[in-house]
């Protein structure tokens, strides 16, 4: 899988007076030694964030499932819990709809009670199994949903069943999920302790529900693996994830740009789009640093932000990522009984007109519109495309953090808000 990087901007951009400082933070992330190995199984790939055996483990609990007409999986999980499993979903196979495939629902990712609600009447009439995720099993969101879920199942099933259909993936050295998962004896499959949810879509917090839909995470992997060794240099020329990374700190720095948007041209880019904003918002937006980040699929989002994008404040820039190869496509043909002008689109392909829409946006939001881009062109939405796309971003991320001097693996912030949420209901810690 090849990836492509152009930055379109007027802006002169020193890149080569930062390979120094590239250098270090490079040996910072692949040292064995480093200060932070702590947290970077993610990096050490696959030795330490693939377990292959249990790969193959969950491969056949799906193909049991599947033998016993459970094709319903309910994951139960929030932030990067969820969101790699279903970017990944949606990136290899599509929007859809589906006629006939195994089907993944995903919930505790709000505390929205219409929606717990409506996907729970639409289970009454359905065979489906729970995968629980979280590092702890303390997060409110994902806690309460089980605690909801499973007592359906069982009212459901009867608990003797109930049992064989729930799988924990959690930490396992310690945790409120773990004692509650060894206590009923559910299947539990580890949350590796060096990888942060948000680094953790190459490992098995996202291979159970996408070998549920029979996707080959062995692919994911080896798109990974291949990115992995494509960007193991320190050379800013050579490496794309570290150049992408010094393009968004100098942008930042040095011309106060204080946002950038994420935009793609495929709607089923849209939760990709939300992994990324995780991965990024959650790694710089401390210590009153950080760039903003944001998301768009075009050409719709044109139809409501393309105005701001073209005329509005310039305070953001823009990354691109268009995939060059649909899945499908259309010929658009005559129709006799429409005018001219209409059929003028006659002959050509719906995924062309698509490609000339990118190519007009971007002169039009670079040159007249003064916006910096930066274009990630990508053969394809294959397993491997994405896994490589994925290890881009985790390496490209955690220079990104580096450079802006903080810690790319904590979230202070958002503990904040856990702690004064859990004081306001009485939640014991």
């Amino acid at each position: 899988m090849s990836l492509n990087l152009e930055i379109k901007t007027k802006l002169k951009l020193n890149y080569q007076d930062f390979q120094e400082k590239i250098t270090e933070f490079h040996d910072r992330i692949n040292n064995k030694n480093s200060p932070d190995i702590n947290y970077l199984g993610w990096n050490q790939f696959p030795d330490i964030a693939i377990n292959f055996s249990e790969i193959e483990k969950m491969k056949n609990i799906v193909e049991n499932l599947h033998k016993n007409s459970i094709n319903i999986l309910v994951v139960i999980g929030i932030g990067g819990s969820y969101l790699g499993a279903k970017a990944a979903i949606d990136f290899i196979l599509g929007l859809g709809p589906f006629k006939k495939r195994p089907e993944v629902i995903f919930l505790g990712n709000s505390l929205s009670s219409t929606d717990l609600h409506q996907k729970i009447d639409y289970l009454k009439t359905k065979n489906f199994a729970i995968n629980v995720i979280s590092k702890s099993g303390s997060t409110i969101e994902p806690a309460l949903t089980f605690q909801i879920l499973y007592q359906f199942l069982v009212n459901q099933i009867g608990e003797k069943q109930a049992k064989t259909r729930v799988f924990v993936t959690t930490s396992i050295k310690s945790g409120e999920l773990l004692e509650i998962a060894k206590a009923n004896s559910f299947e539990i499959f580890e949350v590796i302790e060096s990888i942060g949810g948000r680094f953790s879509v190459l490992s098995s917090v996202s291979f159970f529900p996408l070998i549920f839909v029979n996707i080959n995470v062995h692919e994911i992997i080896q798109g990974a693996k291949d990115a992995h060794t494509k960007y193991s240099t320190s050379s800013i020329s050579e490496n794309y994830a570290y150049k992408y990374a010094l393009f968004r700190f100098l942008l930042y720095k040095k011309f106060n740009y204080k946002m950038e948007i994420l935009i793609a041209y495929e709607p089923f880019m849209l939760y990709f789009n939300e992994w990324w904003k995780q991965l990024f918002g959650e790694s710089e937006g401390k210590n009153l640093k950080g760039i903003f980040p944001t998301s768009a699929i075009f050409t719709t989002d044109l139809h409501s932000l393309g105005q701001f994008i073209q005329e509005g404040s310039k305070n953001f820039f823009q990354t691109v990522i268009y995939i060059e190869k649909p899945k499908f496509d259309l010929e658009i043909k005559k129709v006799v009984q429409f005018d001219s002008k209409i059929n003028t689109l006659s002959g050509k392909t719906v995924s062309k007109i698509n490609y000339q829409a990118f190519l007009a946006t971007t002169l039009a939001h670079s040159k007249e519109g003064n916006n910096p881009n930066l274009l990630l062109q990508i053969k394809d939405s294959s397993a491997k495309s994405f896994g490589h796309l994925v290890m881009f971003f985790e390496k490209a991320c955690a220079m990104s953090a580096y450079l802006l001097g903080v810690n790319p693996f904590d979230q202070p912030g958002v503990e904040s808000y856990k702690k004064e949420l859990k004081k306001n209901l009485g939640w014991n810690n």
